[in-house]
């Protein structure tokens, strides 16, 4: 796959996304939140990955949310999807949130605005210690109704997500920490041995375990939607059990299924 705006590399069961527009500190167009579609769609789908890891290039900026410079009173100009980019936004939130398989974020610099969202609905953040944080949707004119407030306020509790909402304040990569919405934070040199190192014992951990982790996480808070997911990766595993294929051979077969066989004591 070939990409503008983004890297794409796939690599002993890790995919990594990196926003590639560090000229504009990793702020996004219409074009970037499509590829960032499209690879975190693809890492989906690949059963040999296992874990995803989104950051961006460069030392300055993680991602700094939309680019401004391409905003206008209609939205984000030169959209290449059907979706404006404000909700394409949303679509790649729900994508990290929904994969099968933990997402980390990598902090490298800036997290600020959409890129803060992005940072706070990853399953798990590690943050160089240059890193920054905090929203800045009230000051440009523009605000987060979904997953970038309720996440937030889960993570770090009401009161803070509406300091960090309402005021737009920066916060340090240790403040982060103290306030639980990163989970580590080391020097910048040694940011990408500790992601790998993160990465390796998730990969040494049941992948089918931490999907359902994962789903179970969500179910509570997401509704029905959560429930949705929770069950689907259910009837994935049940797909994979003799009594389903008895169902399904049953009806190829035109006959009766004999499900007596699997219900406790046997036949």
């Amino acid at each position: 796959m070939e990409f503008q705006d983004i890297l794409y590399e796939k690599k002993d069961g890790v995919a990594r996304v990196t926003i590639n527009r560090p000229q504009k500190y990793n702020a996004c167009a219409p074009l970037t939140i499509l590829e960032l579609t499209q690879a975190l769609m693809d890492a989906w789908v690949d059963e040999t990955v296992g874990v995803v890891v989104l950051t961006g290039a460069g030392e300055k900026a993680f991602c700094t949310g939309g680019d401004q410079s391409v905003r206008t009173k209609s939205g984000y100009e030169g959209t290449v999807a059907a979706l404006p980019m404000e909700q394409g936004w949303q679509q790649v939130t729900q994508l990290i949130r929904n994969m099968p398989k933990p997402v980390i974020a990598r902090v490298n610099g800036f997290a600020i605005g959409g890129g803060h969202v992005f940072q706070t609905v990853c399953d798990l953040s590690i943050a160089a210690d240059t890193a920054q944080f905090g929203q800045a949707g009230p000051r440009v004119g523009s605000f987060d109704p979904g997953f970038g407030t309720g996440d937030l306020a889960r993570l770090v509790g009401m009161k803070k997500a509406k300091e960090i909402w309402f005021l737009c304040r920066r916060y340090t990569a240790q403040e982060a920490l103290e306030m639980g919405l990163v989970n580590k934070v080391v020097p910048m040199a040694e940011l990408d041995q500790e992601v790998d190192r993160w990465c390796q014992e998730l990969l040494d951990k049941s992948p089918t375990a931490l999907k359902m982790l994962k789903f179970a996480f969500h179910a509570e808070t997401d509704g029905v939607a959560g429930i949705t997911n929770l069950g689907i990766g259910g009837l994935s595993m049940y797909y994979g059990t003799d009594e389903s294929m008895e169902g399904r051979n049953a009806f190829m077969e035109k006959r009766k299924a004999d499900y007596g066989k699997f219900r406790g004591g046997g036949k």
